[in-house]
């Protein structure tokens, strides 16, 4: 069937050829087994909101557990705007001990958001005792308060939130009243919007030991609107906007935390616990087969890159919205998944050790991304090509192995019904669907194109391939 499909979209399709050459005697950083995460606000440990019934984290929600489990999310950050909301509920110790509950039957991290603004010290301080003294194991680390840098500004007990001395002043306060109750917590932070703060908190707080990696969000494409007016973007804009090769090429990079070098070993760790493609999300692009190659890009070209991981934002806040990975079906009641949870499995599958450098030909500019990472056993290629629209090209990408013999390789494609980057259904990793109630069936197959050291595979228009190689 999948030679089928090849050679029907060879036959209509115009081709490109690819060689990636893949140095596999290098190493750069090594992928943390946690890099895929998923973020929720604070108020959904507040049971009986946003349509949900009781606890939406729970050891009993069997649901969500089989979502989180199939899809390989390893890391859950609690946080978010309404962490320190005035009319957000302050969670308990029921609401935490269902969150730890539920990262105890998934097997993920958490990291967990305390009050900074309209917070209390010693509540915070009580409130981390409690966490570490119970379930330490299931604990990343703390973070104190969410996008200090972002207006309204309010005021602490220590005074107020206007700047980032101000902002420095309170979150040490804090700090220290909860490493008085927990010696030994480990902290995340700033949280900020953008880069803003996060160097000057890293220059402060970064050799304090205290502080275990450095956060803030992105959204990539900000929000979509046309031209900074009111209009919002329309799908087929927001599609093209999210797999053009200029954010890869102009928007990450500028992402960076300015002044720094991300490519250095002796920094501290960066992670985005808040990202998505735009700010609260395109109908029909956020929640769009587009957004599940954008997806796997983003994550692959950040961990290339020495981050510690990123958490693609959920928030169920009122409404659940189109750039959540998982969210509630009203009229259903199941517990659903966007495509981007296809790239979080795609990126599970194949990002298992140190990544490769690889170089790339593309003589003919098809706009397509790949990815080489490492372990002792295996080479995994990510392929990912975004062409998309009117006249988009298959790739005919060969894999070349330096110095490393090659017996075994397999494939998983990830696809959408007729290559549509507009698809909200139908979509395939390894030829199977992901759901709520059993387990991922996705299947490796194996390739036969393969001399000493190389392999060829088409990866059709609007796809992407996971090809695990094997010297043994």
């Amino acid at each position: 069937m999948l030679f089928a499909m090849w050679l029907l979209t060879s036959t209509t399709l115009a081709q490109s050829p690819i060689t990636l050459s893949i140095d596999t005697q290098s190493r750069g950083s090594e992928i943390p087994a946690d890099f895929a995460g998923l973020g929720f606000e604070t108020s959904a440990e507040i049971p009986d909101t946003s349509g949900v019934s009781g606890h939406l984290f729970s050891p009993t929600n069997t649901q969500l557990i089989t979502l989180f489990t199939n899809i390989g999310v390893r890391n859950l950050r609690i946080g978010g705007g309404t962490v320190d909301g005035l009319d957000a509920a302050v969670p308990g110790h029921t609401d935490i001990d269902d969150v730890f509950g539920f990262a105890r039957a998934t097997g993920v991290k958490v990291i967990y958001s305390l009050r900074l603004l309209n917070g209390n010290p010693a509540e915070d301080a009580e409130t981390a005792k409690y966490i570490w003294t119970h379930y330490q194991p299931y604990l990343d680390c703390f973070s104190i308060g969410n996008e200090p840098n972002e207006p309204p500004y309010r005021k602490t007990p220590s005074g107020a939130i206007t700047n980032y001395a101000e902002y420095l002043v309170a979150w040490k306060v804090f700090a220290a009243a909860i490493t008085n109750a927990v010696p030994d917590a480990k902290f995340t932070g700033p949280d900020a919007g953008g880069t803003n703060w996060v160097e000057q908190f890293a220059d402060d707080e970064g050799g304090s030991g205290t502080v275990a990696f450095l956060t803030y969000h992105e959204y990539a494409g900000g929000k979509p609107l046309i031209n900074h007016t009111h209009d919002e973007m329309p799908a087929s804009q927001a599609i093209s906007n999210m797999l053009s090769a200029s954010w890869v090429t102009n928007k990450y990079p500028s992402f960076f935390p300015k002044g720094r070098s991300l490519d250095k070993p002796d920094h501290l760790p960066y992670r985005m616990t808040e990202a998505n493609d735009y700010l609260r999300g395109v109908t029909n692009a956020s929640d769009a087969f587009a957004s599940a190659l954008w997806a796997l890009d983003f994550m692959h070209w950040w961990a290339a890159h020495r981050f510690a991981g990123i958490n693609f934002h959920n928030n169920q806040h009122m409404f659940w919205l189109k750039t959540d990975t998982i969210y509630l079906d009203g009229p259903s009641r199941q517990y659903q998944i966007n495509p981007k949870a296809y790239a979080i499995k795609a990126f599970d599958l194949g990002s298992h050790g140190w990544v490769k450098p690889m170089a790339i030909e593309n003589t003919r500019g098809l706009n397509l991304t790949a990815y080489a990472v490492g372990d002792a056993t295996n080479i995994y290629v990510t392929i990912i090509n975004k062409e998309h629209g009117i006249g988009p090209r298959n790739a005919i990408v060969t894999i070349a192995l330096d110095g490393l013999p090659l017996k075994n390789a397999d494939v998983m494609f990830l696809t959408a019904p007729n290559g549509d980057a507009g698809a909200t259904n139908g979509i395939t990793l390894g030829g199977a669907s992901i759901c709520n109630h059993a387990p991922w069936t996705g299947q490796w197959s194996a390739l036969n194109s393969i001399t000493n050291r190389q392999c060829t595979i088409i990866v059709p228009a609007t796809s992407a391939a996971i090809v695990m190689l094997s010297s043994r």
